[in-house]
């Protein structure tokens, strides 16, 4: 069985940036054990699995460990691929996942994503968080995930986290956040219990991170910058319980994968 394959930077609008993804579309589900093993292969942050149904397209993602509920950046890069590759002609495409219906729109040269927006509540501090993360930021809030809010850009960008440590916490992702030089806001994500030390740049988290910071900042509309060493650039909308989320996607490389019969 050969199955395609594309690799997409999504958040970013040259390949070298932003956070790659696989894409495998499917004529049909294959195996849980079968899907994971090629998310390991790949060794990706997310490799994306879709199957056509009637007018909309099933949706899974898989780290290179598990299958998880949300993914910004490999939903992108399937929309990315049906729009470039799959001469999609809609103007939305309509996915059904386990965070139900999500939709993808070409606003200009950007892809939007409407998502659900992930109200954080505040709580205290963790010692662990602290010692998982080297520093203490000024204020904790949780979603599915822990979203750390520091005062400077800086102390975000100097981060050195015990991947060990924070792999131990009861979440899936770390945010750490705070006010942007050049962009409203500025984000490191870090998923090391899932496989993924750092993530280049995570769509979902700003499912919390828009909710906060529109907030805070009274605005809706947001642009936002995640400061890994690769580097994306977001553009959000607060809509409250949904989301916007969009950004530039381009194709790294289409290939084969070669499954035994």
């Amino acid at each position: 069985m050969e199955l395609e394959l594309f690799q997409v930077d999504a958040f970013a609008d040259r390949v070298f940036s932003g956070n790659p993804a696989a894409v495998v579309p499917l004529k049909k589900w294959l195996p849980d054990a079968t899907l994971q093993a090629i998310a390991s292969e790949n060794n990706l942050a997310e490799t994306a699995f879709y199957v056509k149904k009637g007018e909309y397209y099933e949706l899974r993602w898989f780290t290179p460990e598990t299958e998880v509920d949300l993914c910004g950046h490999a939903t992108l890069a399937t929309a990315h691929v049906l729009f470039e590759h799959k001469k999609y002609s809609d103007a939305c495409i309509v996915f059904e996942t386990q965070s139900g219906r999500l939709f993808v729109e070409r606003e200009g040269g950007l892809l939007s994503m409407d998502f659900p927006a992930w109200e954080p509540k505040p709580f205290p501090v963790p010692e662990r968080v602290v010692r998982g993360l080297g520093a203490k930021p000024r204020e904790m809030w949780a979603t599915r995930d822990y979203l750390a809010v520091f005062d400077s850009e800086e102390q975000v960008r100097a981060l050195r986290p015990d991947m060990g440590l924070l792999a131990e916490l009861e979440t899936i992702c770390v945010i750490c956040t705070a006010p942007g030089r050049d962009y409203d806001f500025i984000s490191r994500s870090f998923a090391p219990g899932v496989g993924i030390p750092e993530d280049p740049v995570t769509g979902s988290s700003h499912c919390t991170l828009a909710p906060y910071w529109s907030r805070r900042l009274g605005k809706k509309t947001l642009t936002a910058f995640q400061a890994s060493s690769r580097g994306g650039e977001l553009f959000c909308e607060a809509m409250g319980d949904r989301v916007k989320i969009a950004g530039h996607a381009v194709c790294y490389l289409k290939g084969a994968i070669r499954l035994p019969d």
